[in-house]
């Protein structure tokens, strides 16, 4: 899954990217709160990881836009301010997790799989669908409880679909999950991956919508 860092120390946001794709993230990093809020309307991102001291724009202000524009993805605020009426100000003005520094890099990963969870209606930690079960964690994958073995950008695009599970995603939405900056994208690199989850799960499982996208329905289509 792919996702917002807005961090302006350069050192602790080197960590945090590095950190996080360790644990399979797509990771873009933004350095102050205007290109910060920008980038948090794009739509092109599944979470966000959000510091408030930062130049140009206070991210509480950037928060506060953002969900005055009907943004509604998730973020995790990551901040230095410890004080409970700050806690209660951030969760009160649109955060959906608040976070003190430091912050253990496993734990905030965990923290990010739970927030994109619960965007999507998700109630356990693993995503089912057709007897494929995916672990967002362990990045592992089963069907009919046997492991199938995914290259990394076949689990992303997997995982992007299973939890839009009835959504039918555009290519372009695809591939947005799929790549952060400064990767190239090959043109037909998301209708390859899905030929090979296809081969490797159920030819049914991945349905196309001609002219749309695809999707994937968590019982079998009739």
């Amino acid at each position: 899954m792919r996702i917002l860092l807005v961090e302006d120390d350069p050192l602790l946001g080197d960590g945090l990217r590095a950190g996080l794709r360790q644990q399979g993230f797509q990771v873009d990093w933004v350095r102050d709160g205007l290109a910060g809020e920008r980038e948090l309307r794009s739509g092109a991102y599944t979470a966000a990881v959000l510091d408030l001291g930062l130049p140009g724009l206070d991210g509480m202000e950037v928060l506060r836009q953002t969900r005055a524009a009907g943004g509604h993805l998730p973020v995790l605020v990551l901040t230095a301010r410890d004080a409970i009426d700050d806690r209660i100000r951030g969760l009160d003005g649109g955060a959906d997790d608040y976070v003190v520094k430091p912050v253990d890099l496993h734990e905030l990963g965990a923290r990010l799989r739970a927030l994109v969870r619960r965007a999507h209606g998700q109630v356990q930690e693993q995503l089912q669908a057709q007897g494929v079960a995916l672990d967002p964690a362990a990045r592992t994958v089963t069907l009919d409880g046997e492991p199938v073995a995914l290259s990394m950008r076949e689990f992303d695009l997997l995982q992007a679909l299973m939890l839009g599970a009835g959504r039918v995603l555009s290519r372009e939405q695809l591939e947005q999950s799929l790549y952060s900056w400064g990767q190239e994208v090959e043109s037909n690199a998301v209708e390859v991956h899905i030929h090979h989850l296809r081969k490797k799960l159920r030819p049914e499982l991945i349905t196309t919508v001609r002219g749309v996208g695809y999707t994937i329905t968590r019982t079998p289509p009739a």
